[in-house]
Formats: C-alpha cells, sequence, structure tokens
C-alpha cells in the first residue's frame, strides 16, 4: 500500500515528536492543571452540577435586593441621618429657658438687701417660627437623601447583579467554545493520524483548544468575583449567593420622551436639589428675622434691711444693635440661595443630558442585539459547521475551519456586550429619573 504524502514527508517520529512538543508547550501554559494531571473537559458537563453534587445556592434579583435594604451601610447611614434630623426639628421648637438671677446689696446686715428674678428671653420677629423652618426642611433634605441612597443602591444591585448574569452566561459560552475546540482538536488528530495533514494542523488545534480552556477558567474566576462583588453589598460572602437567577438575554424598552418629561421633576437628584433650595430660602428668612432684637424681661422680689418689706423688682432689656447689624450672615444666606437656584438648574441639566445618552445608548444596543441575534451569530454559526465539515472531509485547511471559529465567538462575544450595555444604560435611566416604586424598577431582568 503506498505511503500518503505527508507519511512520506513527516515520519512518525516527527509526528511524535510534534505532538510531544505540543503537550509540553499546553503543560508551560497551565502548568498547575498538567501538574495534577487534569483532562479537557468536554461541552458544559464540568461548568454545571451533577445529581451528586450538592445543590447550590440561588438568588433572584428580588431576594439579593431585600438583603441589600436590610444591611447595606450606605442606606444604614443615610436612615440615621435622617433619624438625626427629626431630633433637630424638635430642638427647634423648643423656647429660650427662663433665667435664675439672685443680687445682694451691701454686706452690712443692717442695711444689706437682697434680689431674687426671673430673667425671660422673648424671642421677636418670627425666629422660633423661622428656626422651626430650617429644621423641617433638613429633615425634607435627609428623607430625600434616603430616597437617592436607595435609588442609588438600587442601581448598583442591578448592575452587579447584571454582571454576575453575564459572567454566567460566558462561562456557558466559554464551555461551548471549549467544546468546538475539541471536537476541532479530534478531528485534526484523526486526519493526521490518517496522514491527510501535517502534524501542525494538530498542533494548531491543540493550541486553540488550550486558549479557548483558558477563557474558560477566566470566565469561571469572573463569577467568583461577581458574586464577592453583589455579596458586599450587604456584606455577605460569595458563597451566600450562588447561581443568579434571571433571563439575561431579555433587553428592557427604552421610554418615550412623554415618560422622561413626566418623571423629570420627581427625579432623586433634582428633588433633593430642589429641597436644598428651600432649605437656603428657609435659612435665609432665619438670618433675616434676627433684624429684629429680642426682648429680656424681668421680674423678682427685692427684700430690703431699711425698708422692712419685700418690693416687686420688674425690668425690660433689649440690645441696641449700634455695631452688629447681622448685615453679613443676611447676605450670606441670600448668596447661598442664588447658589441653590443655580445648582439646581445646573442638576437639571445634568440629568437631562444624562438620561438622553442613556436612552441612545439603550436603543443602539437594542437595534445591535437583534441584529446579532438575527443574522450574525446565526450566519457565523452555519459559517462554522460548514468549515469544521469541511475540515473533516479534507475540503476545507484547517486554518479556515480556525478563522470561521474565531468569528463565532467574536459575534457571541458581541451579543454579550451588547446585552450588557442595554442593562446598564436601563438601570442608569432608573437611577436618574427614579420611579414612583424603586422595588418595582425596570431592570430588564
Amino acid at each position: 500500500m503506498a505511503t500518503p504524502l505527508y507519511g512520506r514527508l513527516i515520519g512518525p517520529t516527527h509526528i511524535k515528536t510534534l505532538s510531544l512538543a505540543a503537550v509540553v508547550a499546553i503543560a508551560f501554559i497551565y502548568p498547575a492543571q498538567a501538574a495534577s494531571g487534569w483532562a479537557y473537559p468536554s461541552g458544559t458537563a464540568s461548568s454545571l452540577p451533577t445529581s451528586a453534587s450538592p445543590a447550590r445556592a440561588e438568588t433572584s434579583l428580588a431576594a439579593a435586593w431585600g438583603k441589600a435594604l436590610a444591611a447595606n451601610p450606605g442606606l444604614q447611614a443615610a436612615r440615621h441621618g435622617a433619624e438625626a434630623s427629626r431630633g433637630a426639628v424638635l430642638q427647634s421648637q423648643a423656647r429660650p429657658n427662663p433665667e435664675l438671677a439672685y443680687s445682694q446689696e451691701d454686706t452690712r446686715s443692717s442695711s444689706r438687701s437682697s434680689t431674687v428674678q426671673l430673667n425671660q428671653l422673648v424671642e421677636l420677629g418670627g425666629k422660633r417660627e423661622a428656626r422651626i423652618q430650617v429644621a423641617e426642611r433638613e429633615r425634607d433634605v435627609a428623607n430625600s437623601t434616603v430616597l437617592e441612597t436607595r435609588v442609588a443602591l438600587r442601581f448598583q444591585l442591578v448592575s452587579q447583579f447584571n454582571e454576575l448574569l453575564l459572567a454566567q452566561q460566558r462561562v456557558e459560552y466559554a464551555a461551548k467554545t471549549h467544546a468546538l475546540a475539541q471536537q476541532s482538536a479530534d478531528a485534526a488528530a484523526r486526519r493526521v493520524e490518517a496522514g491527510k495533514v501535517p502534524p501542525l494542523e494538530a498542533s494548531r488545534a491543540q493550541v486553540a483548544q488550550a486558549n479557548a480552556l483558558l477563557e474558560l477558567n477566566q470566565a469561571r474566576s469572573n463569577v467568583l468575583v461577581a458574586q464577592q462583588n453583589l455579596a458586599a453589598l450587604w456584606g455577605g460572602q460569595a458563597a451566600e449567593v450562588g447561581v443568579a437567577t434571571g433571563d439575561f438575554s431579555a433587553v428592557a424598552e427604552s421610554p418615550d420622551f412623554d415618560d422622561i418629561d413626566a418623571l423629570l421633576n420627581s427625579a432623586p437628584g433634582i428633588a433633593t436639589a430642589r429641597l436644598a433650595l428651600e432649605q437656603s430660602r428657609a435659612a435665609s428668612n432665619l438670618e433675616r428675622s434676627k433684624r429684629v432684637q429680642d426682648l429680656t424681661v424681668s421680674l423678682g422680689v427685692k427684700r430690703a434691711k431699711e425698708v422692712g418689706r419685700n418690693q416687686i423688682v420688674f425690668g425690660v432689656s433689649i440690645p441696641l444693635p449700634l455695631f452688629d447689624s447681622n448685615e453679613g450672615n443676611q447676605l450670606q444666606a441670600l448668596r447661598k440661595v442664588d447658589q441653590a437656584e443655580q445648582h439646581l438648574q445646573d442638576v437639571r441639566l445634568q440629568i437631562q443630558t444624562q438620561v438622553f445618552a442613556a436612552r441612545q445608548q439603550l436603543l443602539s444596543s437594542n437595534s445591535q442585539v437583534q441584529l446579532l441575534r438575527s443574522q450574525v451569530v446565526p450566519t457565523a454559526q452555519s459559517a462554522y459547521e460548514l468549515a469544521v465539515r469541511g475540515f473533516s472531509l479534507g475540503k476545507f485547511s484547517f486554518l479556515d475551519a480556525l478563522d470561521a471559529q474565531r468569528t463565532l465567538f467574536d459575534s457571541q462575544r458581541q451579543l454579550l456586550e451588547q446585552l450588557s450595555a442595554s442593562h446598564k444604560a436601563r438601570a442608569e435611566i432608573d437611577r436618574l429619573l427614579g420611579t414612583p416604586n424603586v422595588d418595582l424598577a425596570v431592570t430588564g431582568i
């Protein structure tokens, strides 16, 4: 029987040498695995639990949200701040305490006189009401900060949950990629044994398989990182998160401009800035009320030894604003009102710009997801299957199959990236605009 061309050019000794070189190269890339004697996993079985493996924990978005609401340090701090502001309101309602005074004239028992009196400060000009208004506005700002912190926490949670879903999806794709690379390596090995292709083709297939395993290991590591990032929002550990349950392939619809305009005025950032403006105005009114000087009323009893009887003492005192008329504080308060007004306009413009950018990103990502799903990925999948079949039949070279494989993997990566961008854009819109019920915010999951 005639020896095939490749068998004549490269003998069995050369084949063994090249195969051994490929194994050594792979062992150099993965020294730890090679030392422990691992075998390449096939398909997705290595990444999924078997019937004998213990059940893994699962976490839904609602369950993660409940844990974050109960234990997130930032949200707890904001809530304590709101509670502290209620104490400020209670204190602002208090009136000035009376003052008990005692005075004595002369030290001789025959001629000395003693006076005991109460002094009461009477606030004029509406100072107490203005002070209460300032404290109430501070309380409103603190409550709005709690809502803003809650919305920001929701955004972080949705983002980290999406990152975990993305990491899990990448593990699934990487496992499929590795399975395809394994099939290609097996096909190349069979053709080398048959003498139809040079051993170099098998070496290339083994290197491609090693790269696929590298991506699979990296994807699994990213899952652990994403689990820890999610659990950190409530001070937990990655083990308690387990597998995130959700449909990462679903995309959220973009809100129209009417919905955006309706939610813009109630956006958490704008609401907080508006309440800060009201707080500045209340502080300005308080400083203005201080132009009226407070009155101190005194009432007491005087005992004079020489007279031999008690005498009623009544007095009134009021400061004279000759040197301090509180003009500096009034000017400062007015300028802070101007600052708060401009800050409100700035926040409104920034939120409008960011919402518009996030909406455009959402529209663009959704469009690309639809295109990738309907045309790019199916076409790349068909081209890869044809290339592998043609390579097995000897019609195509392994380079053709490898190029089709890379095209398929790139299209799958683009699909995942656009799905992730779509979820991030929708979460950003929800963060900027807020919702009437934060727990029911649309996330696309």
